[in-house]
């Protein structure tokens, strides 16, 4: 008999479950607390699977439990065969009420207090038992979000590791890095001004580390110019805005936080050129993933909220 055909009539999901129980707790009396099981009842979901398998799934010494190679290798697909049953789930809630679902979104502070919103709000008004659950994070979380399915989509730049291959990126609008000051900052009275004229004006910005930092260097440096006075590093953008409405600093962001968010209307755009490509925002899935109705339907309003600035050029 085929090991297809074996697995076919032994495998239950039941079994699989238990299996990432165990791994994701560490331990099988832990497992059995968690699932409201016996340990015994554990051990033979275990000893069922690798039985099925004809290998062994886990490694049991003095430290624990520990997944072996082919443990590790389930361990991946049972994480994907969950969550396609879970969208499976959401998709027949949807065909059965198509007002009401859960979506899962990821995307950078910045991004969420602005386009993101703006989607929720718009989503939101035209459906209003659709639950949001927002993850706002630096990239690398967000990365190992979606990698792992907690989140369904990611709102995102076209930078770093989501212009890899295992995902999949729908521009929705290019934006523009800007210089911005607070509304009573003298600079705003100018109509023109050179990038080197504010070196030595006082500046937050996001560590020159970090992918948003990473901008300002390339700014500055394209222009052969010396890094400019930072009185503050910080990621947060918040915080940055913050300092910036006392109209004694300045700091690079993406333009459309002034479009998307109101509250920083005593925010202003200084006439600085800045040497710097547009960067591509858009929707971030994992290829080869089935994605939920209520996800689509988030993608399909992302696309109506980014039509202005998409034909912005």
């Amino acid at each position: 008999m085929q090991l297809s055909d074996r697995l076919g009539r032994r495998l239950k999901l039941q079994d699989l479950h238990v299996l990432l129980t165990v791994m994701q707790t560490g331990g099988m009396g832990k497992a059995a607390q968690r699932l409201n099981l016996t340990q015994p009842a554990i051990s033979r979901s275990i000893a069922q699977l690798e039985h099925a398998f004809g290998v062994r799934l886990l490694d049991r010494d003095r430290q624990g439990i520990r997944p072996t190679e082919y443990g590790r290798a389930l361990l991946d697909c049972g994480v994907a065969v969950f969550d396609d049953l879970l969208q499976g789930v959401k998709n027949i809630e949807f065909l059965a009420d198509p007002t009401a679902g859960d979506v899962r979104i990821g995307c950078n502070p910045f991004l969420a207090a602005s386009f993101g919103s703006a989607v929720v709000d718009r989503l939101s008004r035209r459906y209003q038992r659709i639950v949001f659950h927002a993850l706002a994070a630096p990239t690398e979380i967000l990365h190992r979000a979606l990698v792992e399915r907690d989140v369904d989509l990611l709102i995102a730049q076209k930078i770093g590791p989501f212009a890899d291959g295992q995902f999949g990126f729908e521009t929705l609008y290019d934006d523009d890095y800007v210089v911005m000051a607070g509304a009573n900052n003298p600079w705003t009275r100018r109509r023109r001004i050179e990038l080197a004229e504010l070196v030595n004006e006082a500046w937050v910005l996001p560590p020159p580390e970090s992918a948003p930092g990473s901008v300002s260097v390339q700014a500055f440096g394209i222009n052969g110019l010396k890094y400019p006075r930072v009185t503050l590093f910080t990621p947060s953008h918040e915080m940055r805005i913050s300092l910036l409405e006392t109209g004694r600093f300045l700091t690079i962001l993406l333009a459309s936080v002034l479009r998307f968010a109101t509250r920083y209307s005593e925010l202003k755009v200084l006439p600085v050129k800045l040497p710097l490509s547009r960067i591509p925002i858009g929707i971030v899935t994992l290829k080869n993933r089935t994605i939920s109705s209520v996800a689509q339907l988030f993608i399909d309003t992302a696309r109506e909220v980014a039509k202005p600035l998409a034909k912005k050029k």
